[in-house]
């Protein structure tokens, strides 16, 4: 079940870091410091690598309940 809510977590994670971006960019284009694009960029990348981990866990996990 911690391993349900942790992948949930992650994809949240993965939602917000997304919105930061977006509206990094949108900054941006106003004249924004590309720095928040770029802090955004690598947000999103850390959320994804994460979701990715707690996704495989998972998978290891229901793989493991189903040996007899």
């Amino acid at each position: 079940m911690a391993d349900r809510i942790s992948a949930l977590i992650s994809l949240f994670g993965v939602l917000v870091s997304s919105m930061m971006l977006f509206g990094a960019v949108r900054d941006y284009q106003v004249g924004s410091s590309v720095r928040w694009v770029a802090a955004g960029a690598v947000l999103v990348l850390v959320a994804c690598l994460t979701l990715v981990r707690d996704i495989r866990r998972l998978r290891t996990a229901a793989t493991e309940a189903r040996k007899p």
